[in-house]
């Protein structure tokens, strides 16, 4: 009996190895570029807000981390429970609090254990208001003014932080206790945004905002001043606070930073193609079922046709007046209590915040109001809607343009 050889093989064998190959060649080509575009690509999501040694974007404070070991530091990542500070050496330690996250039940646990550490001469760096809840002494409150940019501060005194120079930071609260034990040593305006105070035999600072630290905000040379005044002489032992935030971790943030959504798109193609070059082929043939369904158009012509005949015109105006409370609230800082007044009121708010003259605005809430009386006719209600998304579009103009001074 003789062997068959490739050459003698059928036709349709032979087309079908072919037609293999070709498919395992060009799956293996497809995922060698998506190796190789997973290693070199950068990371085009920059969306963590999270201030962490683990986080590369410009929020995170890795750049920090990575910096202080450079320069002399001794810069560890403290994932251990607070507790573990009583077996740390205070005196030559400083622990850094990026905007800490703390359950409310272990709140007084964590003020305790940093107390501790203060009083055997620790130092502390922390920011934020959740930052200050876990400091002695420690008293914040909201800002006296509405910063729609970063706020560029004014050194005070001539302490080391003070000499840091003009940082960038955000104005998100204010020191509000200020006595001779707290010294201030930069201000946004008229808030305190940089303080430093005593605590038993050590030393705690606070930050309304850890911009200064963060990978963005190093880039400036009296950020890192600042955050070099700000955790002590070189040789120090300082202490990356991530205990905090373990609560709140998922499986995940190991792979923040990888193209994950890339790869699975690219995998989710490969898959496809594989299926449609064999599926094609081999699949049943049947006709595409086809649904019918009315028109959209019909749809919404029939809404329109009920409104027109219930003569309901004060939804329309109603939805407008709606939507420009809501903008006014969400965008303009309006308190909601002041909503619920007069229009004059909303006015003179709005003067308060923005500046210029908005009485046509308060006009056209003050129209739209329902009294319970006769309807509006048609054109009249559409020429009130007109004005009230008029008004919208005049105050969101506005707010950008404050935004970008």
């Amino acid at each position: 009996m003789s062997v068959m050889t490739a050459t003698q093989r059928p036709p349709a064998i032979a087309s079908k190895l072919a037609d293999r190959r070709f498919v395992i060649l060009l799956a293996a080509g497809v995922l060698a570029a998506i190796v190789l575009v997973s290693f070199f690509a950068p990371v085009s999501e920059d969306n963590d807000p999270s201030p962490t040694t683990y986080n590369n974007g410009s929020a995170g404070i890795k750049a920090a981390y990575l910096l202080l070991n450079r320069l002399g530091y001794d810069a560890q990542r403290w994932e251990q429970p607070v507790s573990g500070l009583a077996s740390v050496d205070a005196r030559k330690t400083t622990l850094v609090l990026a905007n800490p996250i703390v359950p409310p039940a272990m709140r007084d646990e964590v003020k305790a254990a940093i107390a501790g550490f203060l009083e055997r001469g620790g130092r502390v760096l922390v920011t934020g208001v959740q930052g200050a809840y876990l400091i002695p002494g420690a008293h914040t409150t909201s800002p006296t003014q509405i910063y729609t940019a970063l706020c560029f501060t004014t050194p005070e005194g001539q302490g080391a932080l003070a000499r840091a120079g003009q940082v960038s930071i955000d104005d998100t609260a204010r020191w509000s206790d200020v006595t001779p034990a707290s010294r201030v040593q930069q201000r946004c305006g008229q808030d305190a945004v940089v303080v430093s105070f005593r605590v038993g035999a050590g030393e705690a600072i606070w930050w309304s905002s850890p911009l200064p630290l963060s990978n963005r905000g190093l880039k400036e040379d009296a950020s890192l001043r600042l955050v070099l005044a700000s955790v002590g002489e070189p040789g120090r032992r300082v202490l990356f606070d991530e205990s905090l935030r373990a609560a709140n971790a998922s499986i995940w943030d190991t792979a923040k930073g990888l193209p994950i959504r890339s790869l699975g798109l690219q995998a989710a193609l490969v898959a496809v193609l594989l299926v449609l070059s064999f599926g094609r082929r081999s699949g049943p043939v049947r006709l595409p079922v086809r649904a019918v369904r009315g028109s959209p158009l019909e749809f919404a012509e029939s809404m329109g046709h009920l409104y027109q005949k219930a003569g309901a015109t004060q939804v329309a105006t109603e939805g407008a007046r709606r939507r420009l409370l809501r903008f006014l609230h969400e965008r303009c800082g309006v308190p909601q209590p002041m909503l619920k007044g007069s229009p004059l009121e909303i006015v003179e708010q709005l003067q308060a915040r923005l500046g210029g003259d908005w009485s046509g605005v308060g006009e056209h809430l003050r129209q739209a109001e329902p009294d319970g009386g006769k309807p509006l006719s048609p054109a009249t209600a559409l020429a009130l809607v007109k004005a009230l998304d008029g008004d919208l579009e005049q105050l969101r103009r506005r707010v950008e343009f404050s935004r970008s001074e």
